[in-house]
């Protein structure tokens, strides 16, 4: 019961939902992710460390910078079935389609110099 509990918690905001779509894509970094949304970086993180603790990413350190992407296939089935049910339910939606389309030209930038960028180094 915890564990569907702590992921309909994380499900329960539409930042967090967003970025389980965008991770369909791939690794990606926070600052990437922090572009795509537009919102501080310190937020983005927030969103994410709720959804980790939820098992629905998985995150690594490299440097300064931190990465996400969706669950191994080893993830807990109640898990998968989640974001499978998440990218069912919100396919087609315009927000989505926005953020496709957004996401899609922001890995075409290069991911050190947008990092930089937004810190202001």
């Amino acid at each position: 019961m915890r564990e569907f509990m702590n992921i309909t918690k994380a499900l329960a905001d539409e930042n967090r939902v967003r970025a389980l779509l965008a991770l369909r894509k791939g690794e990606l970094c926070v600052c990437q992710l922090t572009e795509l949304f537009g919102l501080a970086a310190s937020t983005v993180s927030k969103h994410l460390s709720i959804l980790y603790q939820a098992g629905l990413v998985e995150s690594r350190k490299d440097g300064r910078w931190m990465y996400y992407r969706l669950p191994c296939k080893e993830a807990p089935a109640t898990v998968r079935r989640a974001i499978d049910w998440v990218a069912q339910s919100v396919n087609g939606a315009p927000r989505v389609a926005e953020d496709a389309a957004r996401l899609k030209k922001i890995l075409a930038m290069d991911p050190v110099e947008l990092c930089k960028r937004q810190c202001g180094k």
